[in-house]
């Protein structure tokens, strides 16, 4: 007998919690350039602080296959929620440059209390490059 279409569905859709969530991270590169690179990491704990998760992530950085070297040696200081599931995108090519005080991952709180879910889609970024690009957001080409 086959499993009913509904629950077949529903399995899919939702992934078991229990597991960690589907987090990308779009390394920034440079802001005028559009010069980016997503990173998908799996079973990640919502739980985690922003401070543990951002060393995580520097520390994989540098191991990834298929990352560019400009990429894996960039000092990464920052991380902002670009999108979530089901959630409105932003027009901006690279990330929004609005709501900084909501959507920059603060330390000290976990990765849930700042807002990240199941397949959000965060930058990580150089803040004194993103500061210099907020006040003048001209891109190169």
């Amino acid at each position: 007998m086959f499993p009913r279409a509904s629950n077949v569905a529903v399995q899919y859709l939702q992934p078991d919690m229990a597991a960690g969530a589907v987090v990308t991270v779009r390394l920034v590169r440079s802001f005028e350039h559009r010069n980016f690179k997503p990173v998908v990491f799996q079973g990640v704990n919502l739980e985690q602080t922003v401070q543990e998760f951002i060393k995580l992530v520097r520390d994989d950085i540098p191991t990834r296959p298929g990352l560019p070297p400009p990429f894996k040696k960039y000092a990464y200081d920052t991380m902002k929620i670009i999108h979530q599931a089901h959630g409105a995108k932003t027009n901006e090519l690279v990330m929004s440059l609005e709501d900084d005080e909501k959507l920059i991952l603060q330390d000290g709180l976990t990765l849930k209390d700042a807002g990240v879910a199941n397949e959000t889609e965060v930058a990580f970024f150089k803040k004194e490059d993103y500061g210099l690009y907020k006040a003048n957001p001209q891109t190169a080409w």
